[in-house]
C-alpha cells in the first residue's frame, strides 16, 4: 500500500514517494528570480544597510555578522513581486532565517525591524 501525504503546495494528497509537479515549477520560478543581478545587488544592499548584522540578534544585544542571509518576510510564492521590496527584506543569520521560515518569528516583528533599519534606528 502506498504511503500518502498532503501536499503543502497544491493541497492534494500525493503518493509520498513522488514529487508534486507544481512544487517543482514553483521552486524553479523562485530559483530563477533569485539568480538575477537585480536580486544579488538588492541582497548586498540590504546587508550593507543592515551594517552586516542580523537584525534579530541585534535587538537581543548580540552583534552577529556570521552567516548572513536576506529573508523575504512575505514568501515569494505568495508575492513574487516582493522580490526587491525593501520593506519585505530583512538581514538575518542562518539560525533566525530558519526560524522565520518555520514561522517561529512573527512577520510583523520582522517588518518592524526592516522599518527601523530604513530609518537607521536599529543601531542606536
Amino acid at each position: 500500500m502506498a504511503r500518502l501525504k498532503a501536499c503543502s503546495v497544491c493541497g492534494k494528497i500525493h503518493d509520498a514517494s513522488k514529487k508534486c509537479i507544481r512544487k517543482d515549477a514553483r521552486m524553479d520560478r523562485e530559483h530563477k528570480l533569485r539568480q538575477t543581478n537585480k536580486w544579488h545587488s538588492k541582497s548586498l544592499e540590504i546587508r550593507e544597510r543592515s551594517h552586516w548584522l542580523c537584525a534579530v540578534c541585534l535587538v537581543n544585544g548580540i552583534y552577529n555578522h556570521e552567516s548572513l542571509e536576506v529573508h523575504h518576510i512575505t514568501k515569494l510564492r505568495d508575492n513574487p513581486d516582493g522580490l526587491l521590496d525593501d520593506d519585505n527584506l530583512v538581514c538575518l543569520c542562518t539560525t533566525h532565517h530558519k526560524q522565520a521560515d518555520d514561522g517561529l518569528l512573527e512577520p510583523d516583528m520582522l517588518r518592524q525591524l526592516a522599518q527601523l533599519r530604513d530609518k537607521n534606528q536599529l543601531w542606536l
